[in-house]
C-alpha cells in the first residue's frame, strides 16, 4: 500500500499494520475517533502518515517489544504491554515495527482528538496561552487514569447507537487530562523553547564532543538532557535541524578534517581517534561530507 506524508483521522488506521475489529461511526463521534485493532504477533518495517491531531495509542491486549524511528533515524525500542500507552502530537511520518512476546492477543486501541475540541481543552487550561501550548510526545508509558477514560469510551463505540452526549463527555475529559498533564508552553509564552533548551543543547553537544570516539548512544544522550529518548531525539533535531546521530557524525568529521590537515597520523589512525574502526566505513562517510576522499584531502592542505 502506498503510504501518503500525511492522512486524515478517519483514514489512519488503515495504515496501522494490523486488522480493524471495531471502530467509532455516526454522529456522535464527531469529536473524536476511535478503531480497535488486532495486530499480528511480528510486523516488519511500516510507515504510520502523520496527523494534524493528537494521537493516543492504547496497548489494549498483549505483550510486546516495540521499536519507531522518524526520518530514517536511530531506532527507539520500548517494551509494551497491556496498558501502555503512546502519545504522538503532529508532525512528520513514523517508521513503526514490533515482536510479540507472549501468545496473548495483542491488540491496541486509537484515539485521535478532535483539534476543536483539543483547543478548547487549551484554552480551559491555559487561558490566553492557549496558543503557546504544545503537545508532548510519549512512548510506552501508563497512567490509569487515562485508561479508565479510553476503556469507557471503547465501550461506547461497542453499542448499536452510541450517545452523542457520553462520546462527547469523555472526550471532553481525555482532552482536559492530557492538556493538563502532557502539554506544556513554549517559549513565547514563558521563556522556554519547543526545541531543545540552550543549556541543555549545550550539556548534549559538549559531553558529545568529549566522548567523540565513543559508539553512538541515544539512550545516554538523553539522560544528559533528562528527557526520554523519544522526546529528546524529536527536540535536538528542533533545536540543530539534524538527528543527534548525523549531529555526531558530523562532530567527528570536523575532527577528522583537522588532524588530516594539522597532523601526520595515517588515515587508519584518524579514524580510530574519531571512533571508527572500520577505515572503508570512515573513508565513506568522509568522502560523504566533504566530497572528496580522506588522502586526497590531506593533499590539498
Amino acid at each position: 500500500m502506498s503510504v501518503p506524508e500525511a492522512t486524515s483521522a478517519e483514514a489512519l488506521d488503515r495504515y496501522a499494520g494490523g486488522t480493524r475489529i471495531a471502530a467509532s461511526k455516526g454522529p456522535a463521534w464527531k469529536d473524536v475517533q476511535l478503531s480497535v485493532l488486532a495486530l499480528p504477533p511480528v510486523a516488519e518495517v511500516f510507515t504510520m502518515p502523520a496527523v494534524t491531531e493528537p494521537l493516543i495509542v492504547w496497548i489494549s491486549s498483549g505483550e510486546a517489544e516495540t521499536q519507531e524511528r522518524e526520518n530514517d533515524g536511530p531506532w527507539l525500542t520500548s517494551h509494551v504491554k497491556r496498558d501502555s500507552l503512546f502519545l504522538t502530537a503532529a508532525g512528520a511520518p513514523y517508521d513503526f515495527r514490533w515482536r510479540t512476546l507472549t501468545s496473548e492477543p495483542f491488540e491496541a486501541v486509537l484515539v485521535l482528538l478532535g483539534l476543536p475540541l483539543f483547543g478548547e481543552a487549551l484554552q480551559e487550561v491555559f487561558g490566553a496561552n492557549a496558543v503557546h501550548a504544545r503537545l508532548r510526545d510519549a512512548s510506552g508509558f501508563e497512567d490509569q487514569n487515562l485508561i479508565s477514560l479510553l476503556r469507557r469510551l471503547k465501550e461506547e463505540a461497542t453499542r448499536p447507537a452510541a450517545s452523542r452526549l457520553f462520546v462527547r463527555g469523555i472526550a471532553q475529559a481525555i482532552a482536559i487530562h492530557v492538556a493538563r498533564n502532557y502539554t506544556a508552553l513554549t517559549e513565547d509564552a514563558r521563556g522556554e523553547t519547543s526545541a531543545l533548551p540552550g543549556f541543555k543543547l549545550r550539556r548534549v553537544t559538549d559531553w558529545m564532543a568529549e566522548h567523540l570516539a565513543e559508539e553512538f548512544s541515544l539512550a545516554r544522550l538523553a539522560v544528559q538532557a533528562g528527557m526520554s529518548e523519544f522526546h529528546f531525539n524529536r527536540l535536538f533535531k528542533r533545536a540543530t535541524g539534524v538527528p543527534p546521530s548525523q549531529y555526531q557524525i558530523r562532530l567527528r568529521m570536523d575532527l577528522a578534517r583537522r588532524l588530516l590537515r594539522e597532523s601526520q597520523k595515517s588515515v587508519i589512525a584518524v579514524a580510530n581517534d574519531v571512533g571508527y574502526s572500520n577505515p572503508s566505513h570512515f573513508a565513506q562517510l568522509f568522502r560523504k561530507e566533504t566530497g572528496l576522499s580522506p588522502t586526497i584531502y590531506r593533499r590539498q592542505r
